[in-house]
């Protein structure tokens, strides 16, 4: 097995499972730890992958998204906490948009019961969540499913959100990047988020420290667009502090 084969199959590990460790990889391919952690980092040059402590994740791109279903077996304490503090900065609002994704949902979930909310979401997962709440009137956006995230997208969905005036968007992406700010593999997705950034009056950013750096295909907002950031504390304090510089507030939970 050559150089070009073993990363292959090392990067087609990491998008099947949502990460590899190296002396697993090393394992199953039949070679040295050293040998994996040259491919990783020949990987990692190319963009392909970002190396952690003991193995590495694939980076989203414009042709490569991981799956839903990877989304929700991975950093789930961290998902959590992002969650619970994100719903800490709900304050006054009646309108909430939920953007599609896992995290998001953790959001929906953790949103109080006691209060009337308007919640208008692209996700089906998050509107079949918060439906049969009594307090909560949920507004499902229209258009084509997407499949891999079982969300709507299209000139209905945006349609629907530039006719709304919400009060705050929880807003999800496949990366974010001081210079390139947040971005998404797929065009509509970021249509879709777009909008939703240009119809709220406040905008928060939720996602984990692997999102950082990350850069995808579709730009839809800048670092500046958001009141706060969440994520958490494995993402350097020295990097937050970066991302703070640019405007919102950054919370490492």
């Amino acid at each position: 097995m050559d150089a070009d084969e073993r990363r292959h199959l090392a990067l087609r590990a990491a998008r099947r499972d949502g990460s590899v460790e190296v002396a697993a990889l090393a394992e199953e391919l039949g070679v040295s730890v050293e040998t994996v952690r040259r491919d990783l980092r020949a990987l990692e040059e190319s963009g392909l992958v970002r190396r952690t402590h003991g193995g590495a994740y694939p980076v989203e791109s414009a042709g490569f998204e991981t799956t839903l279903t990877s989304r929700t077996t991975r950093y789930l304490p961290e998902k959590a906490r992002i969650a619970a503090a994100a719903v800490q900065l709900l304050r006054d609002a009646e309108t909430v948009f939920i953007d599609e994704g896992f995290n998001p949902q953790l959001i929906a979930e953790a949103l109080p019961t006691d209060r009337t909310l308007t919640v208008i979401t692209a996700s089906l997962a998050t509107a079949g969540l918060l439906c049969r709440r009594e307090q909560t009137e949920v507004i499902l956006l229209g258009g084509r499913v997407r499949g891999r995230t079982a969300a709507t997208v299209g000139q209905w969905a945006t349609g629907m959100l530039a006719g709304l005036v919400i009060d705050l968007a929880y807003v999800g992406a496949n990366g974010i990047s001081r210079e390139f700010g947040l971005t998404t593999p797929d065009p509509t997705v970021g249509h879709v988020k777009a909008q939703a950034m240009r119809s709220a009056r406040r905008r928060v950013f939720c996602g984990i420290h692997t999102k950082f750096g990350a850069v995808s295909f579709c730009r839809f907002a800048e670092v500046g667009d958001f009141e706060a950031i969440i994520t958490d504390t494995a993402l350097p304090r020295s990097e937050a502090q970066r991302y703070s510089l640019l405007g919102p507030l950054v919370l490492r939970v």
